[in-house]
């Protein structure tokens, strides 16, 4: 590896923020945005904006933890901590992840079946198995442009606002003023928000992808080279910003053509991001119900892969395995075995006829009393000067990852009280 980092393209900078970002806004995102949106008309959209710095700090300083060290999460956390803390974290992850990954794998099949009538069953596994083949039979470097083109679908949110008839008014104003009744629907809302919008996920994949990232452009560690951290930090921050950025925009998106349409014609329950899709033709039209439809495909094609790939990095960094998507199948066979165990996992919860509201339900209850632990251990290894180096977080970067953990904690108090 090299100690200086090329000089890179602007869109050449946007890589593991951007995939992370746009992988935020999966299926289950997606229904879980639909039916605020629905329930609540533009009364949360102001979520929107609060939780956005606070994404944004927990996730560059998860990838600030890779690029400085080299190393994934669990790594660090292998490493560093005890052992029975590294155990718990990773087995709460695959569980939320499998379940996770089962909701979106049908909420696919189910839009599928919308378009193309058919069995959804058949339509959920033909998905996975597209998603296992294309994360293990492609390069990285091929791998990560196909992300970065399957984020394009996001745009079509902004289409369906476009078409929608949206009090821009009333809009703007629940946007930017910050409003809350504290009863148990606004209070369960409130955690389902956060609790797909910062999701322990996400952290082991942006990590993970900070160093792919160093393997593929064949330079350092920041640790060991900090005299070059400047350009690499600035380049984390400018893909950070504009991922987290790219997916708050396209979940107030969804808010905004959900409360404009569904809310505004009395539709206020949706099960499912499939039902949502539906319920827009009839009130907006087909192509509102296409763009919708356009939407769930592409983000589920998107994260899909990530939820497999972050559930494997965690896993095999346990274990100590060789791992990366810049491998070959031969040369990290367990790697992409829990990739593929992962996603069949999230195809078999949908033969076995689990409910997936409920899946759904349990995947928030696990992510969110995961987090705020996760987020605490994340925040001490990026403090660790054993670990960090040089480089540990700076006061504002710190101020806004403390402040994300606290948000997270008051957000499972809030779930576990309701």
């Amino acid at each position: 590896m090299t100690d200086k980092p090329e000089r890179r393209s602007p869109l050449e900078v946007l890589g593991p923020g951007l995939v992370t970002g746009a992988a935020d806004d999966d299926p289950s995102g997606i229904g879980t945005y639909s039916q605020v949106g629905a329930q609540f008309g533009f009364g949360l959209a102001w979520t929107m904006f609060f939780g956005f710095p606070l994404l944004v700090s927990i996730q560059a300083i998860c990838a600030r933890i890779g690029a400085t060290t080299g190393k994934g999460i669990a790594q660090n956390l292998r490493q560093f901590y005890p052992p029975w803390l590294l155990r718990v974290v990773v087995l709460l992850l695959l569980i939320a992840n499998v379940i996770n990954l089962g909701a979106d794998l049908g909420a696919m099949g189910a839009v599928v079946a919308l378009v193309v009538p058919g069995p959804v069953l058949a339509f959920t596994v033909a998905i996975g198995l597209i998603s296992v083949t294309l994360e293990v039979m492609l390069s990285y470097e091929k791998y990560q442009r196909v992300l970065k083109w399957t984020t394009l679908s996001l745009f079509s949110y902004a289409g369906v606002v476009l078409v929608a008839d949206v009090p821009w008014g009333t809009a703007v104003y629940d946007i930017l003023v910050p409003h809350f009744t504290f009863d148990k629907d606004h209070s369960m809302a409130l955690v389902a928000i956060f609790g797909t919008t910062i999701s322990p996920y996400l952290f082991f994949w942006q990590a993970g992808q900070e160093v792919e990232e160093q393997h593929r452009r064949h330079i350092k560690p920041l640790h060991v080279s900090p005299r070059n951290a400047g350009p690499e930090l600035a380049r984390i921050r400018t893909d950070t910003l504009v991922g987290m950025g790219f997916s708050h925009l396209t979940a107030l998106f969804i808010i905004i053509a959900t409360a404009a349409t569904l809310h505004a014609a009395g539709v206020t329950q949706i099960t499912d991001a499939a039902q949502a899709a539906e319920a827009l033709r009839p009130v907006a039209g087909n192509f509102a119900f296409a763009l919708f439809a356009l939407g769930i495909i592409g983000t589920g094609l998107l994260a899909v892969p990530v939820l497999a790939g972050s559930a494997a990095y965690a896993v095999s960094e346990t274990f100590g395995w060789t791992e990366g998507l810049d491998r070959k199948p031969r040369e990290a066979k367990a790697f992409y075995g829990v990739i593929a165990a992962a996603t069949l996992g999230g195809v078999a919860l949908n033969g076995i006829g689990i409910d997936p509201m409920k899946a759904l339900y349990w995947a928030a209850v696990v992510n969110g009393l995961l987090a705020p632990p996760l987020m605490v251990v994340t925040m001490l290894i990026a403090r660790n000067n054993k670990i960090m180096g040089k480089l540990v977080l700076g006061r504002w970067l710190e101020f806004g990852g403390w402040l994300a953990t606290a948000v997270m904690f008051a957000v499972a108090g809030v779930f576990l009280f309701s």
